[in-house]
């Protein structure tokens, strides 16, 4: 059996022009993390999305870690969704992302008023109502995560077969990949679980809401079983602060 943990990014830079950066915060988040799995076993191979917050969150998380790296494979399907396009669609004034941003600023409230607009954006994007009017559509989306979950699982499988059968005399001869991680966003960690567990579009929306920083689920998989072991953990953060613990 090997393990899959989905990792989400360190807190980026939400409601500003250029989201795709870890904010100092996030960058200490991700060696917080690293610091914490060094009592864990040394992880044999990484996966991340090709966004500058997946790699710049594995990066901390190695030098937390302290060890040299293991080997890295960047997989453009765990990439998170356009949520700048969504936002666009929803309401228009997002084409002036900056201007729209500050005048959110001026709410009493701001970030429950981003929070707000946001979530009104999603829920319009998940309907199905509008599919055709984004880069990304809501089922597209979803194909896309599960198939590049599917991805790390069948060429895991298939080295691990391979190696096994060329000395079949020895029982687990192979050295195999135990435990993975992904560096990927909330929003394609819940796309698989709803895969997985069989969700429905509003208790999707409901667990990506709840999912923080650098929040860790963990998969477990074989050649005939696949399961959620746990999800949104954030223990490492809690451990060293609550002011270390965010959503986004």
């Amino acid at each position: 059996m090997a393990t899959i943990y989905l990792i989400r990014h360190g807190q980026a830079s939400f409601g500003s022009s250029d989201y795709d950066q870890l904010s100092d915060k996030g960058s200490h988040q991700a060696a917080i993390l690293g610091q914490y799995w060094r009592s864990r076993p040394l992880p044999s191979k990484y996966y991340c999305g090709d966004l500058l917050r997946h790699g710049q969150t594995l990066s901390h998380f190695a030098k937390g870690l302290e060890t040299d790296a293991a080997p890295m494979v960047i997989h453009s399907g765990f990439n998170e969704f356009d949520h700048v396009d969504i936002l666009q669609k929803f309401n228009g004034e997002w084409h002036h992302f900056a201007e729209k941003t500050k005048q959110l600023q001026e709410y009493e409230h701001p970030k429950k008023a981003l929070h707000h607009e946001f979530y009104q954006a999603l829920t319009r994007w998940m309907s199905g109502k509008h599919d055709l009017e984004y880069k990304e559509s809501w089922p597209q989306f979803k194909s896309r995560c599960i198939r590049a979950l599917k991805d790390i699982i069948e060429q895991e499988l298939a080295s691990r077969r391979a190696l096994n059968s060329s000395k079949p005399d020895v029982k687990g001869n192979a050295k195999q990949a135990k435990d993975i991680l992904v560096f990927t966003s909330g929003g394609t960690i819940s796309a698989i679980l709803q895969h997985m567990l069989q969700l429905n579009d509003k208790q999707t929306l409901a667990i990506n809401q709840q999912a923080r920083n650098t929040s860790v689920t963990k998969i477990l998989f074989s050649e005939k079983m696949l399961s959620v072991d746990y999800f949104n953990n954030y223990s490492h953060l809690e451990q060293a602060g609550e002011e270390w613990i965010t959503f986004r």
